[in-house]
């Protein structure tokens, strides 16, 4: 089956050059258990307007992994800011006992045919899944040290892997400005 993965390129995701035509992402939307993070980056801009600024964001996507399976795991990696940084290390080193979580973010890619951006990834409403373990350990974690990818403003690299949750959800893909595909995430269980 094939899988739809992306580098993203977080200095183009902060720093957004109309010349440049690096994949970016965002996260738009999350809340792990009762735990929302913050849309508190607020002056990127948006890749298929650039005039334009995006709404705030939780983070900027660096990486993003998905077999496209129904009930395969995504896997997203992406910068933080000091204060979400902190709000997820909170929640780790307390009772993480909800492990629900709830997401929505979307990934740019340019079409050199179009000579434009498009979203090549993204979801209309949120998505709800659950955290994926690997052994006893959530697969969630924040790094303590700041990145050095971009400078200002400070940013961590949070990591997680999410499983679907019990119910099919869409979610948008495209191979060019034009070229859409729809797939399925979670299978809805039988009442």
């Amino acid at each position: 089956m094939p899988q739809f993965s992306r580098s993203l390129d977080v200095y183009q995701g902060f720093n957004f050059k109309k010349d440049k035509q690096a994949p970016v992402g965002f996260i738009t939307e999350m809340k792990v258990g009762d735990v929302a993070l913050v849309a508190d980056q607020t002056t990127l801009l948006d890749p298929e307007q650039p005039g334009k600024s995006l709404p705030a964001v939780v983070g900027v996507l660096s990486h993003y992994l998905w077999e496209t399976g129904n009930t395969d795991a995504m896997y997203l990696s992406m910068q933080v800011s000091t204060n979400n940084k902190q709000i997820v290390a909170a929640a780790l080193l307390g009772t993480l006992s909800n492990v629900e979580v709830s997401f929505k973010y979307t990934i740019y890619e340019y079409d050199p045919l179009v000579k434009k951006y498009f979203k090549s990834n993204y979801i209309d409403a949120s998505l709800k899944g659950i955290l994926e373990k690997n052994g006893d350990r959530l697969n969630l974690e924040v790094a303590d040290d700041e990145s050095r990818e971009v400078q200002a403003p400070k940013n961590f690299t949070l990591q997680i892997g999410i499983k679907p949750h019990s119910v099919e959800q869409a979610i948008n893909l495209a191979t060019g400005s034009s070229k859409n595909v729809v797939k399925k995430w979670g299978i809805t269980e039988a009442a």
